[in-house]
């Protein structure tokens, strides 16, 4: 692998860059916390060769919105179908925006 190869790697929101213990610290958290958000199926992190887990850029970013509702007061479960929910909601309006585009160009064929 290049130099190269690996800085396009990391501008991969999806490339699992972090070990648990620079997540939890970037996220200000413990690694507990990972873990539970993991056992509740809110993030699935990648494993090294030598089982360590690895987090990328968007799992960080899920991770941070569970740990705000958290930090509110919402039990951690809660917390996690609510981030589901959320993600959930922005795929479907994403997908929509795309279908109103894509019928706002179309143009009916001409009537013979």
């Amino acid at each position: 692998m290049t130099a190269q190869d690996s800085n396009g790697r990391l501008d991969d929101d999806d490339y699992p860059a972090f070990t648990m213990g620079r997540a939890a610290a970037m996220l200000g958290t413990t690694q507990g916390f990972l873990r539970s958000i993991g056992e509740a199926r809110l993030i699935t992190p990648l494993r090294s060769e030598g089982g360590h887990r690895r987090y990328s850029r968007y799992q960080l970013r899920v991770a941070a919105r569970a740990r705000e509702l958290v930090d509110q007061g919402t039990p951690i479960e809660a917390a996690c179908r609510i981030v589901i929910l959320e993600d959930q909601l922005e795929e479907a309006q994403r997908i929509n925006a795309e279908y109103r585009e894509a019928a706002g160009s179309w143009t009916p064929p001409p009537r013979d």
